[in-house]
């Protein structure tokens, strides 16, 4: 897939000079910023009025496309086992990683207003997931009970069979309007990021810059994070199901691997994807066809890990205490929001949201971790990649 080089830096770049242009307009000119604040309001609401529609028809469509559950059996259900446990690990490492690596000797700036977690028992967390009225969550902006209602419509309507094609075929282009919608905000990014830092800074200088120096910290735990599951827990995986090198194999996808990190996009390189699993690693056609572009959609394990961390980091620098439900919280829509994040560049920061109000966090903590966003999204692209590639081995294998 060829992208202008305009269109490829444009993002990292923009995001990056908005940063800086929004840091110094915040410091020498607080009073002009102060007026600037409504464009990032702006971008956040962009980001949470497509979170819904993006969520739904992209689980809809990833599940529109495994076929038939009668055809695909038992291969289908391990698709989905791999997708999910794997996600779930990488949550779980990206969790735990920073508890253990926490963010160093700086202590986060105290506040007069705290955001308060939501407090919840197990059995409520799963009671949430089923809503009385799904329209009324949709409009509520409760992700967790869409999710759950888009597996369950898309599950039973590809048992539907070939009556069901036309309606998956107007789901998928809706999903491609919507994805347009994305990329037509993610144009605006640059500026709703100089209103959100020039607003932010006009309100807190001080505070603004001991968080910012705690991004070195955030920005380690999710490479080491990344670099732990794609390279110690993935192999590892691929080595107990097939008893063959793993690295031999990641070698291989080399090309692959490097297009997601230059294009920061799974759907991007999905088609260099299939060719390395294809004619490089002689994995059959019809399982790259099923597992890749299904992974491409569901399977995000460094978007997941990068979730955990960036909310557990925002929770920090905000001084909001996590108690057990609310990493129980964290794990749960970390790993359901990273199943439904597209597979386009960005496509984790509108996910984060779900993660945030699932927690109670300011959404404009989001604003902290953009500066370097661009960088990390295509590590955690690298490692989407490298967990379908790996899965697409393991499935491969299965009669």
């Amino acid at each position: 897939m060829n992208i202008s080089p305009w269109k490829k830096f444009y993002l990292p770049i923009g995001i990056l000079f908005g940063f800086l242009l929004g840091i110094i307009i915040g410091f020498f000119f607080p009073l002009f910023a102060s007026n600037l604040k409504w464009l990032g309001v702006l971008f956040l609401k962009s980001l949470k009025m497509i979170i819904v529609p993006l969520v739904m028809l992209s689980i809809i469509n990833g599940i529109g496309k495994m076929g038939n559950l009668q055809t695909l059996g038992k291969k289908g259900f391990y698709v989905f086992l791999y997708f999910i446990s794997t996600t779930m690990l990488s949550v779980l490492l990206g969790i735990f990683l920073t508890i253990f690596l926490g963010f160093g000797d700086i202590k986060p700036s105290i506040t007069e207003e705290k955001v308060k977690p939501i407090q919840l028992q197990i059995v409520d967390i799963f009671l949430n997931m089923i809503p009385s009225n799904i329209f009324d969550a949709m409009s509520k902006g409760e992700i967790l009970p869409t999710i759950v209602f888009s597996i369950l419509l898309g599950g039973t309507m590809i048992t539907q069979g070939e009556k069901a094609e036309e309606v998956f075929r107007i789901f998928s282009v809706l999903e491609e309007a919507i994805i347009k919608i994305v990329h037509l905000i993610l144009w605006f990014a640059p500026i709703g990021i100089l209103g959100l830092i020039a607003g932010k800074i006009s309100e807190d200088s001080d505070k603004f810059l001991r968080d910012l120096f705690l991004l070195q910290y955030y920005a380690r735990n999710v490479l080491v994070g990344l670099l732990i599951h794609g390279f110690i827990v993935l192999p590892f995986i691929y080595f107990i199901f097939l008893k063959k090198n793993p690295y031999s194999y990641i070698k291989k996808m080399g090309v692959a691997l490097g297009t997601a990190f230059s294009t920061a996009s799974s759907s991007a390189s999905l088609p260099v994807t299939i060719d390395c699993v294809e004619n490089k690693a002689n994995i059959r056609s019809e399982t790259a066809g099923i597992v890749l572009p299904l992974g491409a959609t569901i399977n995000m394990d460094g978007t997941a890990l990068y979730e955990a961390v960036a909310a557990i980091f925002i929770a920090y620098v905000s001084n909001v205490p996590l108690d057990f439900y609310s990493m129980l919280l964290i794990f749960l829509t970390s790993t359901l929001a990273a199943i439904g994040a597209a597979g386009i560049p960005e496509a984790g920061l509108v996910t984060m949201t779900i993660v945030l109000n699932s927690v109670g966090l300011p959404l404009e903590g989001i604003t902290l971790i953009l500066s370097i966003d661009w960088f990390l999204d295509r590590c955690r692209t690298a490692i989407n990649v490298l967990g379908d590639t790996i899965g697409a081995a393991i499935i491969d294998r299965i009669d």
